[in-house]
Parts: C-alpha cells; structure tokens; sequence
C-alpha cells in the first residue's frame, strides 16, 4: 500500500450546507490530517442533515474514488435532524466496535456528555469510515484517539499483514511460529481491552488451530495426568474475536406480531400499507367548525363519535358546527376543532337529549386540532428498518399493529442449554439437608434467570455427574434441542475435569480454546461441535463451576454469541468511563470486579466494588451489579488503580 493515504472529509450540516463559512469542524479536521505528513485530504464536502445526500457522497468516496479513510463530522447527536449513523450504518460492509468504543472511551474521560454522541464506524469495500461530532474540539479528541493506528487498520483493509507494525511494537521480529504472549509472559503482554503495556494485536490469520498435543484419553489414571494445561492462556481480545469468528447468525423465520416478537430481529423494512389517521380524525372533545365563521351561535347540525362506519363523515356548511369527541371523524367541509371548554351551550331540544345551539367562544386556525390522513404515517413510508430490534418498551410492536402488519420476517433466536456438572452438585430447591461435600447449584437458576431476562430461550439439561457417559448423553442431548449448550465446572485441572477430553475424543469438537488471561474465569472453554443435521457447527461454552465465574464469563461470552447469533447488529457490551469509588489493588491478571455504576444529579459518573473479597466463590459479589470493572493486569509501574481515576465499565445492568 502506498504510504499516503488518500481521505474524504464530509461535514454534515443544515447551516453548512447554505453558508460553507460557518463550517469550523470540517476545516479543522483538514488542518489535523495535513499536519502528518502521511495523509492527503484529496476531497472535502458539505451536505444537509439529509438521510440520502450523506449516502450519495459516502458511497461515491468509497466505491467511486476508492479512498482509504472517509471521515464525516456533524449530524451524530440527538438532535431532531441527526441522521449520519442512521445513513452511514447501512453502508457498511463490517463493523469496526472497537474503534468505536476507543473513540468513545477517550472522549468520555474529558466530558461525560460525549455520551450523547452516536457515533458508528465501519468498512466499506476498502475504505474506513469513521463519523465525527460537529464541533472542532470533538473532531480533534476523537482524531487523535485513533490517529495512530488508523494507518495500521486501513493496511489490514487493503489486504495487508501488518508485520512491521506488530515487529515495531513488539520490538523486533517474532520468532517464528509465536501467535503471541505465553503463559510466562501474559503478565505483562496482551492484556485485552489495550490496558497491557505491551502490545499484541491478533488477526484472522493469527488464530491459527490448537497445536497442543490432545488432551490425554478419558481413562489416563490419576497418577498420568498432565501437570500443566495444554491449552494457551490467550488475551480476552483474541478469545472473543475467536468466538465471534465462528458465529453466523441464524436464518430468518415469519412470526405473528404479538408480545413473543420482543428481542428478535427484523430481516425486512417494514414499509406501511395503511396510513394513519386514515381519515380525517378529531383530536379532543369538542365541535367540528367552520375557522372562517369565527366566533358566534351556530346550530349543531351533526354529531360525529369514534367509531366505525360505512358511509363518509357529514357535511359541513358555513354558520353550521358538528358535536365531535376524541377520534371522531372530521366532517367534511370541516376546517377546525374547538375544544368544548371554549364552548357555552345556548338551546337544547325539550326533552334535554340533544344540543341545538352552542356559542363558539374562541378564534382558531384552519387545521387546528385535527389529524390529517397520514399525518402520522403515509402510504409507502418505511417505518422500521431491517436489524432493528423490538424492543420490551412497545413502539415497534405498536407500530406493526397500526398500520396491520400481521406477520414480519425476523432472524431466528438461538435456544440455549445449561448444564450443571459435578458428583458434589444438587439442585438447589432440593429440600433434604446437605450431606458433607454437597453444595447446592446456583449457576443453572442464574444463567437461565439472566437469559430469560435477555430475551432469548433456554432449555435446563439439568445436572450431569462426574462420569464420561453420564456427560457424553447429557451434552448430546443438548445439542438436539439446543444452538448452544452451556456447561459449568469440569473445565480446570482436576482428574474429574472431563469436558475437554470427551469434546475431543467423543464429540469431534474443535476446542478454539482453554484458557483465558482474565480473572475469573481463566479455564473458560469454547468449542464448536459438528451439526449432526449438517449446516452451523453448534456451539459449547465450558464455563468454571464457581458461580461468579460462571455468571462473568456468560455475560463476556454467552450473551454476545447469543445476540449476533440473533442477528443483532450492536452484540456486544455497552461500556462507560466512571470514577472507581476506592483504591483497588490490581492482579497480575485483568480483572472484570463486580461493581455499582451510579449517575449523580450533576452528571458524575462513579464505579463502587460490591464487595472487597471479589472471590469467585462468592455469589454475594453479584448482588446489584450492574457492570463489570475492567482492570488492566499489574505490571512493576502499576500495582493499583487510585480513588477517583477513570475505569472502563462494561454495563450488565440498568444504571441507578
């Protein structure tokens, strides 16, 4: 690749758009490129706040001039006109989340209110696409947080391998045949999350198979077992680039529109039939009038009530009014709606039943009160995009049902199974008193409790006990029913840790890998197991027995394989900086601590542990978490986090 790189800056502006010199953002990006010498801005622009002319650029600058990077400022906000993410997700051919999230992560540590950006980034063809806020001092931040590796990003785009890179950063040439850090060095490199001090950037040609010897054969006697792990301890980065490198989302289904569509995932635009109102509707109790006869007595000539009917509504002539109420049909000739507070009734029939004359007591103007057809949605007009979610709140599902929308194509859901395993398990409602050795299992109510909550559809496969055969029938089982199955305990070191073993030698499984650099959950394990009914290989998640190991590892793991399995487009974990509340000391690990995220009333943002024991032992660690600290391994220059410095978060839960 050469060593320029060729780049589009688009500013994205209503005011832009008709006075380019009230354009500050996009000059000043131009001025941060020009300054390093391996950029050249070779075309800017300036659009509206408009879904298609933002299209219509980006996709000229992509497929047309092949830029290498497209960068785009304005329109990322909550403003009413805000479309960019909205225009440019479509676009893009994959996803770049991480580069997201860094851009986010640096930018919420100076102002908290750089959550209210919307960012997205992608790839298209061979171009990166990164999109700005409006303002010259978030352009500069967000730029200079990925400034340095954007080079690097768009040689991988374009094909390249990235070796001079990685040799600059490791400080000199691998040794050939290392896919990276070891056990003895993970201490200090490949730490996940870019929280080591060294660097290890892993990609697709990185992930090469386990060439480990196998496990050892499920009858090895005790005194034969391997004494130290044949699976790499592998950074969180490449073991959940590894998961995530062997998910397709599953195919599309029809379902009825009822309350058993939240969660699932539109594979359709859902354009309306219907308009709505479609007629002319009444928006409160009042009188249909005429806005040119103004105020004065009229005859009540007409009534008109919400509800169905086969002929037209009635005629309205001038110096008449009709008595109308919420949803009414609008006469025709009909102009207005005067409330009935602004109303005096003058003369009603004898017999008291009928309103004959009312005093109009108010001025309004033509259209008040009143829905016009398709005012709230027209024929023809897409009302939901595919990769939307329906959500529990109900819009989508209210939506659908307004404009009659019976049935929608959506991605399947994955159905997931959760088996306990272990002599020493019982089921956790079993009343008779624990034996010695017996503990009762929490990780099956757990996992399905928080996979329910998810939206998605879990199977119990109950408990299996420590014997090759019980685990083989029980994990075979799974898999007949189920697109993933999910196991805890049996996954470490010890002679009753068979899961590794009979994925191998009985299953046929691929184990991607059996050890992580994290705390919990280091023995975690991910398989993927051949599909007897050909197609997707299934997936096996090994979790650890401990239960905080457990319930960590499946929200780091299992639920985003869930959701991209689901179709969901955004399957990861959101994450926010906030201020950790104590000092806490550091593994040599990286640590994912149990923790209460909280949103003061001026807008700070603090991170509290629940606990200061955060063994994996101890359930009680998780009682209102609602994210999951992410602290980086120590290394000899930092042997602590210190109160008050920021710490990414990963949100598990609602925030309070």
């Amino acid at each position: 690749m050469s060593n320029q790189l060729r780049v589009g800056v688009l500013t994205i502006s209503d005011t832009a758009s008709v006075d380019a010199v009230s354009d500050t953002s996009g000059p000043s990006l131009c001025r941060l490129l020009e300054a390093e010498s391996r950029y050249t801005v070779q075309t800017t622009a300036i659009v509206p706040d408009d879904f298609k002319a933002i299209q219509k650029t980006v996709t000229a600058w992509c497929d047309d001039l092949d830029l290498h990077l497209v960068l785009t400022t304005g329109g990322t906000g909550f403003g009413v006109r805000d479309c960019t993410p909205e225009a440019v997700l479509p676009l893009l051919e994959r996803q770049t989340p991480g580069i997201t999230h860094l851009i986010f992560a640096k930018s919420v540590q100076i102002t908290p209110f750089a959550a209210l950006s919307r960012a997205v980034s992608g790839i298209r063809g061979q171009t990166l696409i990164l999109t700005f806020p409006g303002s010259p001092k978030a352009v500069k931040e967000n730029f200079e947080a990925v400034s340095k590796m954007l080079p690097h990003a768009i040689d991988l785009i374009r094909g390249g391998t990235g070796k001079k890179v990685h040799e600059k950063m490791q400080g000199g040439p691998r040794p050939s045949g290392q896919a990276g850090a070891t056990e003895n060095e993970g201490t200090t490199q490949g730490q996940g999350h870019g929280h080591g001090h060294g660097h290890t950037c892993f990609h697709h040609s990185d992930r090469e198979s386990r060439s480990d010897p196998a496990s050892l054969s499920l009858d090895t006697p005790v005194s034969r077992r391997l004494r130290k792990s044949p699976y790499p301890l592998i950074p969180m980065d490449k073991a959940l680039a590894t998961v995530m490198d062997q998910i397709t989302p599953l195919p599309s289904v029809k379902q009825p529109v009822n309350e058993a569509l939240i969660g699932a995932v539109l594979d359709e635009d859902i354009v309306a039939a219907e308009a709505i109102p479609g007629y002319r509707a009444s928006i409160l109790d009042g009188y249909a009038v005429i806005d040119t006869d103004g105020p004065g007595e009229y005859p009540v000539t007409a009534v008109s009530i919400a509800t169905a009917s086969e002929g037209g509504a009635a005629k309205l002539l001038p110096g008449q009014i009709a008595r109308i109420t919420t949803g009414g049909a609008v006469p025709e000739g009909a102009t207005a709606v005067v409330m009935v507070e602004d109303t005096q009734l003058i003369k009603s029939s004898e017999d008291g039943t009928r309103e004959e004359i009312v005093k109009i007591l108010a001025k309004v103007r033509s259209g008040e009160a009143i829905r016009e057809i398709g005012s709230d949605v027209q024929v023809g007009q897409t009302v939901l995009r595919k990769g939307q979610v329906v959500s529990a709140v109900g819009g989508e599902i209210g939506v659908m049902a307004s404009i009659g929308v019976r049935n929608v194509l959506v991605r399947q859901r994955p159905v997931v199974g959760f088996l306990s395993t272990g002599n020493e398990v019982v089921n956790h409602d079993n009343g008779q008193p624990l034996k010695m050795g017996q503990i009762r299992d929490s990780n099956r109510p757990t996992l399905i409790a928080a996979t329910n909550a998810a939206g998605f559809e879990s199977i119990d496969l109950g408990i299996a006990p420590d014997s090759p055969e019980d685990l083989e029938a029980a994990v075979r089982k799974g898999f007949e029913k189920c697109d993933i199955v999910v196991t805890t305990g049996g996954v470490s070191m010890g002679e009753m840790d068979l899961l590794k073993p009979l994925l191998e030698q009985r299953l046929g499984a691929t184990i991607h890998f059996g050890r992580i650099m994290m705390k919990p959950g280091k023995p975690t394990t991910f398989a993927t197991v051949p599909n007897p009914r050909g197609g997707q290989p299934r997936l096996m998640f090994g979790l650890p027995g401990n239960p905080v190991s457990a319930t960590v590892t499946f929200h780091l793991f299992v639920l985003p394989a869930l959701r991209k399995l689901a179709g969901y487009e955004n399957y990861m974990w959101p994450s926010i900086q906030a201020e950790i509340a104590q000092d806490v000391r550091l593994d040599e690990r990286p640590e994912y601590q149990r923790a209460i995220v909280t949103i003061a009333a001026d807008g700070r943002i603090t991170a509290q542990s629940t606990d200061k024991n955060q063994m994996s032992s101890r359930m009680v660690t998780m009682l209102g978490a609602n994210s999951l600290m992410v602290l980086p391994g120590r290394t000899t220059e930092r042997a602590q986090v210190a109160a008050g410095e920021k710490i990414e978060c990963l949100l598990i839960g609602k925030l309070v």
